[in-house]
């Protein structure tokens, strides 16, 4: 794979052969993207980033990836583009000359 709208496309290809489009409406996908990510942080839950599973980090992005892939595919949304654009809009909210070095929100800097 070289980008993502191939892999997306490979995620389609997984999702109808199954029929399990049916179940991958924009709000569970939202909902299963969430979940997700908790799984992540259980990873890392009452030990030291450095203490947490590799693989069970790697499992886990995977599937944040991947349903967020499914849920821009709802939307028609162009993956580069949204990713793009909100690199710029925090690069003027966190101009560097403020924000380097420091963790303050924008509106504190």
């Amino acid at each position: 794979m070289n980008n993502w709208k191939e892999l997306q496309s490979e995620l389609i290809k997984f999702r109808n052969d199954r029929d399990w489009e049916q179940f991958h409406n924009p709000k569970d996908l939202a909902l299963a993207l969430s979940i997700e990510a908790a799984e992540l942080n259980e990873v890392f839950l009452w030990k030291k980033s450095e203490e947490a599973d590799i693989e069970k980090i790697k499992e886990e992005l995977a599937d944040i990836f991947a349903y967020a892939l499914l849920l821009a595919e709802k939307y028609d949304l162009d993956i580069n583009e949204i990713v793009s654009n909100k690199i710029k809009k925090n690069a003027e909210k966190y101009p560097v000359d403020k924000s380097r070095g420091t963790s303050k929100k924008y509106n504190e800097l």
